[in-house]
């Protein structure tokens, strides 16, 4: 009987060193990609308004990535890119 509960208690305890293992990381990876599409849709309308002036940036995975992760700052820093380059 008290090696089913010391059993018990101990899956238990695995079962949450486990979930606080693994689950920090996901969320980080989910903020990352939900991030990231927000990244993606600022880029097309980026794209959407600098097409009358003929100003277009590329969409790809680095430049969403890049706005995923650093927001309105990242996009800012795409734009002086973009002028400075060409």
């Amino acid at each position: 009987m008290n090696t089913n509960i010391i059993t018990y208690l101990a899956c238990i305890c695995f079962i949450f060193l486990f979930g606080r293992i693994f689950i920090v990381p996901i969320k980080k990876v989910l903020k990352l990609v939900l991030n990231s599409l927000i990244g993606a849709f600022v880029i097309f309308l980026i794209n959407l308004i600098g097409s009358s002036f003929g100003f277009h940036i590329g969409l790809n995975f680095f430049t969403s990535i890049l706005i995923g992760l650093l927001g309105v700052p990242g996009a800012v820093v795409l734009i002086i890119v973009k002028l400075l380059i060409g």
